[in-house]
C-alpha cells in the first residue's frame, strides 16, 4: 500500500517525539511505501487533488536508557512527481494547527479525493466541523463549566463567580495563549482585552480544575477507541502540562469515567470521519478534542512498550481492504 504524509517541512520534525515520523515508520516496517508533501502545496486539476509527492525512507528511533535516539541522517527523500493523492491508499492530514485559511484550505482540496479509492485520515469535513476547544461543547455533561464569549462584562461576571477561571484561544495550539485569570486581578480587563482582541474574537473560558497541577491527560482514540494514554505534569512555575512548554510525562491509565467519555464520543467522533483524535482530560473533565495533528504516540510506546503507530496503520490496512472489497462487490 501507498501512504501520503501531508506534514510540516519534513527536516523540522523531531524523529524523538513526532507521532507523524512514528505513523510513518510504522507504514514502512509493515512494507508499505511512504510519501510526503506539504499543505501550501495541494492544488486541483482535472477534478482531482494533486500534489508534488517525495517517497521517503526513514532510519527508525531507537529506544535507549528510556530516551528516543535518532540517527544524524533520519531520512532520505527520492525524486519529487506531480500526482494524484487518491493515487495512493491512506492520506494522513498531519498539518500542525492554528487551523488558519490556508488550512482550511488544504481541507477544502482534500474534499477532492475520492474516498472509495482513498481514505483520508482525518476526513477534511471532520477537521473543519471540530474546532479543537468548540468541539467538546456538545458533550455538556463531560466538560467543565464552559462559556465561549467576547464580552468583557460577561468573561468578568464569570471569573468573579468561579473565583478563578482558565482562558484559552479558540485557535490556539500547544497551550499558547492560555491563562489563569482571577478575582480582584487588576489586570483581568487588560487579560481579557488582549485576549479578545479588544472584543473582536471570542474566547473559551472554563472553571480551573485545581486537578491540573497533577497533570492534563492525553488520551489515544482509534475511531472511537482509546488505545493509549498518557499524564503531562507541569513543571516548575509553569500551570500548564503541555509538552511544547515543558511538560513531564508519565505512565498513565485510563479510568471508568474516561473510558465512559470515550464511548460517549465514539459515534460522533465516526460520524465526522475523525479517526485518530486525542483528546485532553483534566480531573476527569473533557477539556479538548484534537483532530489536526495530535500527538503522544512516541511518549506512550517509550512508557508503556507498545507500538500505537502501527496499531493505527494496520487499522487503516484493515479498513481499506474492506472498502475495497464493497466497492467490487457492488460493481
Amino acid at each position: 500500500m501507498k501512504f501520503a504524509f501531508i506534514i510540516d517541512p519534513i527536516q523540522r520534525l523531531d524523529p524523538g517525539h513526532d507521532t507523524s515520523v512514528a505513523l510513518m515508520e510504522a507504514a514502512q516496517a509493515l512494507g508499505h511505501e511512504v510519501w510526503v508533501t506539504q499543505a501550501a502545496q495541494l492544488g486541483v486539476a482535472d477534478g482531482k487533488a494533486f500534489a508534488p509527492l517525495e517517497q521517503v525512507h526513514l532510519t527508525p528511533v531507537q529506544l535507549s536508557e528510556g530516551r528516543w535516539l535518532a540517527a544524524n541522517a533520519w531520512f532520505t527523500l527520492g525524486d519529487r512527481a506531480l500526482m494524484p493523492l487518491e493515487a495512493m491508499d491512506a492520506v494522513f492530514m498531519r498539518t500542525d494547527p492554528p487551523v488558519t485559511v490556508p488550512y482550511l484550505y488544504a481541507t477544502y482540496i482534500l474534499d477532492y479525493i475520492d474516498p472509495a479509492k482513498t481514505l483520508v485520515v482525518n476526513a477534511p469535513a471532520g477537521i473543519r466541523a471540530a474546532n479543537e476547544k468548540m468541539y467538546a461543547l456538545q458533550f455538556a455533561d463531560a466538560i467543565p463549566e464552559t462559556i465561549v464569549s467576547q464580552d468583557k462584562q460577561v468573561i468578568r461576571q464569570f471569573v468573579e463567580r468561579k473565583g478563578v477561571a482558565v482562558l484559552k484561544p479558540l485557535g490556539g495550539k500547544a497551550g499558547e495563549g492560555i491563562l489563569i485569570l482571577e478575582a480582584g486581578d487588576r489586570n483581568i480587563n487588560s487579560l481579557i482585552e488582549i485576549s479578545t482582541y479588544q472584543g473582536q474574537v471570542p474566547v473559551m473560558v472554563q472553571t480551573y480544575l485545581p486537578e491540573a497541577k497533577d497533570g492534563d491527560k492525553r488520551i489515544i482514540l482509534l475511531n472511537g477507541e482509546p488505545i493509549g494514554a498518557v499524564n503531562r505534569i507541569p513543571t516548575g512555575n509553569e500551570f500548564r502540562g503541555n509538552m511544547a512548554v515543558g511538560g513531564r510525562v508519565a505512565q498513565t491509565t485510563i479510568t471508568d469515567r474516561e473510558h465512559k467519555i470515550c464511548t460517549q464520543l465514539a459515534p460522533t467522533l465516526q460520524r465526522d470521519g475523525l479517526i485518530f483524535v486525542g483528546i485532553d482530560i483534566i480531573g476527569g473533565y473533557l477539556t479538548e478534542v484534537n483532530v489536526t495533528s495530535p500527538t503522544g504516540i512516541r511518549e506512550i510506546d517509550r512508557l508503556d512498550g507498545v507500538q500505537l503507530g502501527q496499531q493505527v496503520i494496520e487499522w487503516v490496512i484493515h479498513n481499506r481492504y474492506e472498502s475495497h472489497e464493497a466497492v467490487s462487490m457492488a460493481g
